[in-house]
């Protein structure tokens, strides 16, 4: 997970994280298997919506470590064949994410949406950020044309801005699908 310690806005405060999925069920007695997206596991205990934007919430109860998963209660769920059922997501508020004291770590939906330059010249957004097994691609939507990658790596970022929103890029001429 990248991460970066900024003022959060109010529109920040209502967009959630996906920190973790359901995976499916472990047992009889409705323990369910919970594939974590975040370092702090901790996270991934109580109270957490199950969608981007309704109320809808579940609480969870982790109870062990099983390798790439962790074995979990969710309240309510009584039997293996609740539990088979259960393959929500897991949000939490940006708010809940803890502050890190490196500058240069950043959230990933922090990223989302910046505005993108290279050469003083505004080129497209941040439309996502994803990890296919190398490491942290940017797909950068450029204002006309085809999205293309760019990795998350020092030599093709200038400068981030979170609180202008805006990213500068550098050296990126051979990504660009023109």
């Amino acid at each position: 997970m990248l991460k970066k310690k900024k003022k959060v806005s109010n529109h920040d405060l209502k967009k959630r994280v996906c920190i973790g999925k359901i995976a499916g069920a472990h047992g009889v007695k409705g323990l369910v298997k919970i594939k974590p997206f975040c370092d702090d596991i901790t996270l991934l205990n109580g109270k957490l919506f199950t969608d981007e934007t309704t109320d809808k919430i579940c609480e969870i109860e982790i109870k062990s470590n099983a390798g790439k998963h962790l074995l979990a209660k969710v309240m309510g769920i009584t039997s293996r064949e609740e539990a088979e059922k259960c393959k929500d997501m897991l949000y939490i508020t940006r708010e809940t994410l803890p502050e890190t004291d490196d500058n240069n770590e950043f959230y990933v939906v922090d990223l989302i949406g910046l505005a993108v330059y290279e050469n003083k010249e505004e080129i497209g957004i941040i439309a996502t950020v994803e990890n296919f097994g190398a490491g942290d691609l940017m797909e950068v939507k450029p204002q006309s044309g085809t999205a293309y990658y760019i990795p998350f790596q020092d030599d093709y970022i200038e400068n981030i801005d979170l609180e202008n929103k805006v990213i500068t890029l550098q050296n990126i001429e051979h990504f660009k699908g023109e």
